[in-house]
């Protein structure tokens, strides 16, 4: 497996060595530098990152478990072995867990939706129940509500100004919206804007079901009682811990009440699967809905409200968790403060195999082959500061804080920053600031993609154009 890692034009540029050219490097030294890169492609180790995932996903690894704390333990010990200077930078932050989650049809076909991912024989790992979190969005409000049921297609600020033309008002209801066309928070955040008093969030099967193709465990795409966790935290108002805004949430650190906290969701949220979805849409009475917002559900999609009232009741466990983050530091030889920070998080909301230890083994292993560099003689200009964020599925927790925490310092001496996520797969994906195309351009033209032998830009673009052709056809 090859990692590709955007360092920065002072130290590492990854490529496959037909060019003598690089950005920022003059002629002589190029050749020189294209040696260095040669040698840290050598050390890059399938084998290591397959050992390495295998433990950092053996068990659920969300914030405040035991195995998230023995994740950061277990990378701190790596990173120390090969040569950096590494410690955990803990802090104590607001992490809800569920206590009570109903969800029901009233009336005359009265369902209870189940709420819960069954035991599948060919993963060992959905039977760790005991460990697993229950599906839930977190930092939802608790609450108590019932109510007609509204069918808003993607909860966004388009969809209520349709349904408004079609004279349908929310205010008092419970709405039910798909997964996409934005980020999750924003679906209950426009949903109590406009009235309503409880939000679910289901995954179409149009989207990530058997529309899309054979779902899991035989392909990838989701099966009918999947569901897809995350947060609801009001993120664009300020990530990180909701209770300390603008500080580190250290064991000191003044907190507010968390019903002043402004970043908790107003509203009771609660995603589910399309399978518990399917008998509340079914219930849903009113004009069809527009085109553009059915679904793959194999039924009509009205727009509601419900024949039935629906009840939802959500009681969350307000708990203070400590969470843990890896900090790793390489001081440069000539500008020791001058910081590049590499990041990637560490936590999950499950066993967390695609997202994030899959970027967080290739991380690893980049850190390693450098360490074998530097050991080797080769000389690091600025200071490389390896991070494995925990908290991030939440909120952002863990790289907010530790920035809060060393503020003062950062603008001082960190220069760059890049940061990874988990995508399974590795495909190039890049964005950020403009001043750096050029540069991820160059990488794009000269690393070559091993699977199908051309430069992994050609085999970006062509995706896009395939991917842009089968859309065409689908619109004729």
């Amino acid at each position: 497996m090859k990692t590709f890692f955007l360092i920065g034009l002072i130290c590492l540029v990854f490529q496959n060595g037909n060019s003598q050219k690089i950005m920022g490097y003059k002629d002589e030294n190029a050749i020189k530098q294209l040696e260095w890169e040669k040698q840290f492609d050598a050390q890059l180790s399938a084998k290591d990152q397959d050992t390495w995932m295998q433990f950092l996903t053996s068990h659920p690894h969300n914030v405040g478990s035991p195995q998230d704390k023995l994740n950061a333990e277990y990378m701190n010990e790596l990173f120390k072995k090969w040569g950096f200077q590494s410690e955990l930078a803990s802090y104590d932050v607001l992490f809800p867990s569920p206590k009570l989650r109903i969800l029901e049809l009233l009336g005359t076909k009265p369902f209870k939706a189940k709420l819960e991912e069954p035991f599948l024989k060919e993963d060992r790992t959905s039977g760790q129940k005991a460990e697993q979190l229950p599906s839930y969005n977190a930092y939802s409000a608790d609450g108590d509500v019932t109510a007609e049921l509204v069918f808003v297609n993607r909860g966004v600020p388009a969809d209520y100004d349709m349904l408004e033309r079609m004279g349908i008002d929310v205010r008092g209801k419970i709405v039910i919206a798909k997964y996409g066309g934005s980020w999750r928070g924003i679906k209950p955040k426009v949903a109590a804007e406009h009235g309503a008093i409880g939000c679910l969030i289901y995954s179409d099967p149009e989207d990530d079901g058997y529309v899309r193709g054979d779902v899991y465990p035989k392909g990838a795409f989701r099966p009918n009682n999947g569901v897809q966790r995350g947060s609801v935290m009001d993120m664009p108002v300020a990530p990180g811990d909701p209770l300390t805004p603008g500080i580190g949430a250290t064991k000191v650190a003044k907190r507010l009440n968390i019903k002043d906290a402004p970043t908790i969701m107003k509203i009771p949220v609660l995603p589910i699967s399309y399978e518990d979805a399917l008998p509340l849409i079914q219930s849903l009475g009113g004009e069809v809905v527009p085109e553009a917002w059915k679904g793959g559900l194999p039924v009509t999609y009205h727009t509601g409200p419900s024949t039935d009232k629906i009840h939802l009741k959500l009681e969350f466990n307000w708990d203070i968790k400590t969470l843990y983050n890896v900090i790793a530091k390489l001081p440069g030889s000539e500008l020791p403060d001058e910081w590049l920070i590499r990041g990637n998080h560490h936590d999950g909301w499950v066993n967390g195999a695609a997202d994030p230890i899959s970027g967080m083994v290739a991380e690893l292993s980049e850190a390693k082959a450098i360490g074998e560099l530097v050991k080797q003689g080769f000389k690091l200009k600025r200071t490389l500061v390896y991070c494995a964020w925990d908290g991030e599925e939440p909120g952002l927790l863990g790289s907010t804080e530790w920035s809060e925490d060393n503020q003062e310092e950062l603008r001082k001496k960190a220069v760059f920053y890049v940061n990874t996520d988990g995508n399974s797969r590795g495909f190039l994906g890049a964005e950020g600031s403009h001043t750096l195309e050029p540069f991820v351009n160059e990488i794009a033209n000269d690393v070559i993609d091993p699977q199908t032998g051309v430069s992994i830009k050609e085999r970006r673009y062509a995706g896009s154009v395939v991917n842009a052709d089968k859309v065409a056809r689908t619109k004729m």
